[in-house]
């Protein structure tokens, strides 16, 4: 059941005007001395609280060749434990308290994110503190963890969208770091159990205060948490120089790629367009983010025609979601049978020339403005909820203000400028076509 705070921030933001702000909740910024960011954002949640540390660091920042899959590596290796709390330790003490641990890793940045009860905050954030400071490993543990990595992407390659992904990655990129998966190229991750003293550097280098940002959202008092706060991280020192990530050239004429899946699976084809950088004040970005559904969500003309009446696709979805550096904005179809994926690729072309031809009707853009808002809204029920939506925003534009700077845009959008989103980026010379197919039956 939603709060009484939620749901009045619901009302209010039904009744308020597209340009009110979308975030419901009263925050608050710190900044330490050696440039670690906390927010702090109080909300009823009958004592619970989610810890989240944003390492805007992801697989775009590895580089230097032969060393893809480190942002996503240290996941795993920051659960190895420090001299204070060796891993055993930490598990045990995460365990006791009945906490909600766990990390993931994104091509922009990685989470490490804890919920758990108010009372047990203050070890919490020595707990975190420490590890980001002190980690500590030896080389048999580190390469334990480097073969645990390289099961992972083993396993992952029998999924045919992990499998389609990589071929896609690697094919639409020719010099960014987006060309290899968030796991890395498998040569790299191979040979990560020869890279010890690499991951020393690598931590060095990308876990210091000045790259990471922490979010307090719950039950909490917020002066005794600044004080822990500053007490267990204003030791960490800084040092983060950010790499530099070469851009993508620009690219000329569709590129295109066929994967040979080997194992059963229905025939699936993506089409991706190179995108824009995340900037939040951007109305074309914003617009580009709505052209995805307008185009291709479950309201368009292309999914009733292709899911709903002719059923030639199981599934077809969009992610036109930015990133830091320009991304792929992409749509994919699972095919019910191979002999209808020239007619699946045809319509998915001809979706993309209506939305060229002509702006999407007006009432279609503004139900779709409001449902992005209002679903945004209703998803920040709980502290964990809260702080793992902001948690992609906070990495993206490095502040939550980015929240409301994206929907403020958004809210300016007009079927003229998706249009010209359209025109601007599902162009050819953007495009690259991946196409995945299973073993005959």
């Amino acid at each position: 059941m939603k709060s009484g705070l939620l749901a009045a921030a619901l009302l209010l933001a039904l009744a308020a005007p597209a340009s009110a702000k979308v975030f419901p909740y009263a925050y608050r910024l710190h900044q330490l001395d050696n440039g670690l960011r906390i927010y702090f954002i109080p909300m009823p949640s009958h004592g619970l609280v989610a810890y989240y540390s944003v390492v805007r660091t992801g697989s775009r920042d590895e580089v230097e060749p032969g060393h893809s899959g480190f942002a996503h590596f240290f996941e795993h290796m920051m659960f190895r434990g420090t001299e204070k709390y060796p891993a055993r330790e930490y598990d045990r003490l995460v365990t006791t308290m009945g906490a909600d641990a766990n990390a993931y890793t994104t091509q922009d940045y990685t989470c490490f994110h804890m919920a758990f009860s108010t009372p047990d905050l203050p070890k919490v954030i020595e707990i975190e503190a420490d590890r980001f400071q002190n980690l500590s490993y030896q080389e048999p543990d580190f390469q334990t963890e480097a073969g645990a990595v390289y099961g992972e992407y083993r396993k992952n390659k029998t999924q045919p969208f992990s499998a389609l992904n990589e071929a896609l990655e690697d094919k639409a990129y020719d010099v960014h770091t987006y060309k290899h998966t968030v796991i890395g190229f498998e040569k790299d991750v191979a040979a990560m159990p020869t890279m010890y003293d690499y991951s020393k550097s690598f931590f060095q280098r990308f876990y210091r205060p000045e790259n990471v940002v922490l979010v307090v959202a719950g039950d909490f008092d917020t002066t005794r948490t600044l004080a822990l706060i500053r007490q267990s991280y204003a030791g960490w020192k800084p040092g983060y120089v950010a790499p530099q990530v070469q851009p993508e050239p620009e690219h000329h004429g569709a590129r295109s790629v066929d994967v040979a899946y080997d194992g059963r699976s229905l025939p699936i084809v993506v089409y991706a367009w190179q995108g824009t950088a995340f900037d939040p004040t951007s109305r074309d970005m914003a617009a580009a983010m709505l052209l995805g559904d307008l185009a291709f969500g479950e309201t368009s003309e292309i999914y009733r025609d292709l899911v709903l009446d002719k059923r030639m696709a199981q599934r077809l979805s969009a992610d036109f979601s930015p990133n830091r550096d320009p991304g792929l904005l992409s749509v994919s179809a699972s095919v019910g049978k191979e002999q209808d994926l020239d007619a699946v690729r045809q319509a998915i072309v001809a979706a993309v020339k209506r939305c060229q031809d002509a702006p999407p009707d007006a009432k279609r853009l503004d139900d779709l403005k409001k449902r992005s808002r209002y679903g945004l809204i209703l998803g920040l029920d709980t502290p964990d909820h809260v702080a793992g939506g902001l948690a992609r925003w906070i990495a993206l534009g490095g502040t939550l203000e980015s929240v409301d700077q994206v929907y403020a845009a958004m809210d300016q959008v007009t079927p003229a400028d998706v249009q010209a989103a359209a025109k601007k980026y599902l162009q050819d010379d953007r495009l690259t076509v991946a196409t995945l197919k299973g073993v005959k039956s």
